[in-house]
């Protein structure tokens, strides 16, 4: 099975909410604390902020007025709807993802949460969403 070379090293989970203010409060009940600063994504459609604790780097996620991004996962109950992955490789590594029927969902664009660096979401054939952000 053809699979990616070892390049993609784990960055976190999305958490899609309503409202980060409220959805804070129960991550930090279980350890959690803010890491940097909440932020705004007019491109991608989403306010967010970053929680580290006891677990994986959480991405608590709400949207912005209008925006649509996150509409599907809050219908639907889904919280947890994606896991980001940092790749020295950005265009290489979505090409080959693309070759084992992944399908792009949002295409490379600049994301203010890593200043500035592209961020591409594929969907894998078992339906997982997968992030990728252009290393540093």
């Amino acid at each position: 099975m053809t699979k990616l070379p070892g390049t993609l090293r784990f960055h976190h989970i999305g958490v899609a909410c309503r409202s980060i203010a409220f959805e804070r409060r129960g991550w930090e009940i279980l350890g959690y604390r803010q890491e940097g600063e909440p932020f705004s994504d007019p491109l991608q459609g989403i306010s967010g902020l970053f929680m580290s604790g006891p677990g994986p780097r959480m991405e608590l996620l709400e949207p912005l007025s209008g925006a649509e991004t996150l509409s599907p996962f809050l219908k639907a109950g889904i919280k947890m709807y994606h896991q980001a992955y940092e790749t020295h490789d950005l265009k290489a590594d979505m090409e080959t993802l693309r070759n084992m029927r992944a399908k792009v969902v949002s295409p490379p664009k600049p994301a203010i949460a890593f200043n500035g660096r592209h961020v591409t979401f594929l969907i894998l054939p078992n339906s997982l969403i997968i992030e990728l952000i252009e290393m540093a």
